[in-house]
């Protein structure tokens, strides 16, 4: 690890980590032993409400007090607190830059909460946010995990991988995510502070983690990784840095730009990544073709998929509360008015939110960018697998239209057949018939009559694809099948193959 990113604090915290480790175990401050002694009120700790979390800790002996402690940031006895971290020593953990010591009383210093994303309780060191104590994040706060970092934690791959990047690392938790599933973890930071805190929870879950200071890929420029996940300071809007964790100092979009225009560089061959980014929607601009003007030409298959775009004052007004700023407060309005004023400048109308999934390929760069507004079953992350997989097919049989006639295809167990009907004079009138992708991503394609009478007839042990539409051609009236006929039905098929509604056997 480099020598010139760690403080004389940063070693201590870090080298208090084992003894630390040992306290959280003892005690059961996991994340099932939490949700066990919180019951209904561990939802309270989601919406900032301190009591009913504090009651349910008051009869739970030691794991009581390091909730009132870490979780609430009460202060307690010294005494009391000690006994909770044995064998910490309380006035270590002071030096170290854990806890803070007012005569007889020790508050937190840090936020230091369990979390499980699907490989056992990994503890998370971050700074304190305004959750539980209103307070003012400095330039240099590191955020804990918030919502985009569980939803980055749900959308990314975990089958095993060799080397994995962590671009803008923060905590750490992304980094401490792939430890479990990869061989070798790089993580990267411009914040100091971040890189002490991600080295102390890397040490608190005794994982190896290598960390490197720099700006963006620079650190890592030459180097290529099976991998790669960024949850980067993708905010938008003026070009400035108020919080090291959301602002990247470029304009707009810029910080998504650069992303994800650069990522696939680091990519090893087949490797992917899978990103957190936001895209602006201007007037009369698609925003799948902006999206699409990042990427480079060759050598990327890109799968872009917008959760959601919202307002620009609602995104404005959000943000400021994210620093723990009152909207009504003169300053704040001040901030917004220089903010939304940037985004008239530019005729920004709406601000996009997903993800970005990337997989490095030999031969030109494809793009399938989607909006996924409506609900779905998370996590995605190994729908990006299965997407990446039936893409390739699809440029196989791209290249060779005879791998999709001679192949057989069977309708997903996941797909169903939804027929809607509306009354009219004559009684209920067809309206529309939908495919529902019931699992997943959920998606639905609107289909005619022909298309089904076709999907009806996809067996494992059946035809294969153009017997299949030479039936349905004679069934149509028609001796043979013609070309248009022909694409028309590889049209459809590929087209319910790419979002999973069929697949080929």
């Amino acid at each position: 690890m480099p020598a010139n990113r760690s403080t004389t604090t940063g070693s201590l915290l870090a080298a208090l980590c084992p003894d630390l480790r040992t306290a959280l175990t003892r005690v059961g401050y996991d994340a099932d032993t939490l949700l066990a002694v919180l019951g209904d009120a561990h939802a309270a700790l989601g919406r900032s409400e301190p009591v009913p979390v504090r009651r349910a800790a008051r009869d739970a002996g030691e794991l009581g007090a390091l909730i009132r402690l870490l979780l609430l940031g009460d202060a307690l006895p010294a005494r009391e607190v000690a006994a909770a971290l044995a064998p910490v020593d309380v006035d270590h953990a002071v030096a170290a830059g854990l806890l803070d010591r007012h005569g007889d009383t020790v508050r937190a210093a840090l936020d230091l909460r369990p979390l499980d994303a699907g490989a056992g309780t990994r503890w998370i060191l971050s700074d304190l946010d305004d959750a539980m104590r209103r307070r003012t994040l400095t330039e240099d706060h590191v955020l804990g995990v918030g919502h985009a970092s569980l939803s980055l934690l749900r959308a990314t791959p975990t089958g095993p991988v060799g080397t994995v990047l962590d671009l803008g690392t923060g905590c750490g938790v992304q980094a401490i995510h792939a430890a479990s599933y990869a061989q070798q973890v790089t993580a990267t930071d411009v914040n100091a502070r971040a890189l002490w805190l991600a080295e102390a929870t890397a040490a608190l879950n005794d994982v190896d983690i290598e960390l490197v200071d720099g700006s963006w890929f620079e650190p890592v420029r030459t180097r290529r990784f099976d991998q790669i996940v960024a949850n980067p300071p993708f905010v938008v809007g003026p070009a400035r840095i108020e919080h090291t964790y959301r602002d990247s100092g470029l304009a707009l979009d810029g910080a998504s730009e650069l992303v994800i225009s650069q990522a696939a560089d680091l990519l090893a061959p087949g490797g992917t990544a899978s990103m957190l980014a936001a895209w602006v929607h201007v007037d009369d601009e698609d925003w799948r073709g902006r999206v699409s003007s990042w990427l480079p030409a060759h050598g990327v298959d890109a799968w872009v998929v917008q959760r959601d775009v919202a307002d620009p004052a609602l995104y404005v007004g959000t943000w400021l509360r994210d620093a723990g700023l009152d909207p009504r407060d003169p300053a704040a309005q001040a901030r917004a008015e220089r903010w939304l004023d940037a985004f008239a400048a530019a005729d920004v109308e709406g601000i996009g939110f997903g993800f970005v999934y990337l997989r490095a390929i030999d031969g030109p760069t494809e793009l399938l960018a989607e909006d996924l507004t409506h609900g779905f079953d998370d996590p995605l992350g190994e729908e990006a697998v299965r997407y990446f997989e039936r893409s390739a097919w699809l440029r196989a049989v791209a290249g060779d239209e005879n791998l999709a006639w001679s192949s057989r295809f069977v309708v997903d167990p996941a797909t169903a057949l939804e027929r809607v009907y509306l009354p009219g004079a004559d009684g209920w009138a067809p309206e529309v018939a939908r495919l529902h992708r019931g699992d997943g991503p959920r998606w639905q394609h609107e289909v005619d009559e022909t298309t089904i009478s076709l999907l009806a007839g996809m067996r494992a042990d059946g035809l294969p694809l153009y017997e299949l539409v030479e039936l349905l051609a004679l069934a149509h009236g028609c001796e043979e099948v013609t070309a248009e006929f022909a694409a028309d039905a590889l049209s459809v098929v590929t087209g319910l193959v790419r979002h999973g509604l069929v697949r080929a056997v």
